[in-house]
């Protein structure tokens, strides 16, 4: 199945590496030229904005959904092409990767790792059958897909929702499953 939407899960901060950022642009142009919807947090800051500016500079398109909390903080990105607003977090998570035909995980914290496990658990109960990519931008996420192979030896994990993450140490090689 071809992508032609991908939600983006990702930190609201820059983090201290440059590469972290420079991926994220990088992937934002190969989200344009391939004509893949970003669909993400609705945000600005960090990240996320680093990610929609991309796609946006390059001439894609952007969908973003945001809890009305966050409204209140500003941190909005005004300058994408939807911008839809929900109630709460919970919400938010559902209506992104409900309209994604995949989605992609960069660096981040918390959230980012909330939303994370979140879809893989979806995956495992069947609730979605979408795959699943990690960006593992100069060895980000080394240690979370290490404790992944320890859950899976300790038998915790069920082996099916394993085989749906798809592991990237860049994001040109994403461009073989956007085809």
């Amino acid at each position: 199945m071809a992508i032609t939407s991908l939600a983006v899960f990702c930190g609201s901060k820059d983090g201290i590496n440059p590469i972290f950022s420079e991926h994220a642009r990088t992937l934002g142009k190969l989200m344009a030229e391939y004509n893949v919807r970003l669909v993400y947090g609705g945000g600005s800051a960090g990240i996320m904005g680093i990610i929609a500016d991309s796609v946006m500079q390059h001439g894609g398109k952007v969908t973003g959904f945001i809890p009305r909390l966050l409204l209140e903080w500003e941190v909005q990105h005004r300058g994408i092409t939807e911008l839809i607003i929900c109630d709460d977090m919970h919400e938010r998570k559902k209506r992104i990767y409900s309209i994604s035909d995949a989605a992609i995980i960069l660096p981040g914290g918390f959230g980012t790792l909330d939303e994370l496990f979140e879809i893989v658990t979806w995956n495992q109960l069947t609730i979605h059958d979408k795959e699943i990519y990690i960006l593992n931008s100069v060895g980000f996420y080394n240690h979370l897909i290490e404790h992944i192979e320890v859950m899976k030896q300790e038998q915790f994990l069920y082996e099916e929702a394993l085989k749906r993450i798809t592991v990237l140490d860049d994001p040109s090689e994403l461009i073989t499953y956007l085809k």
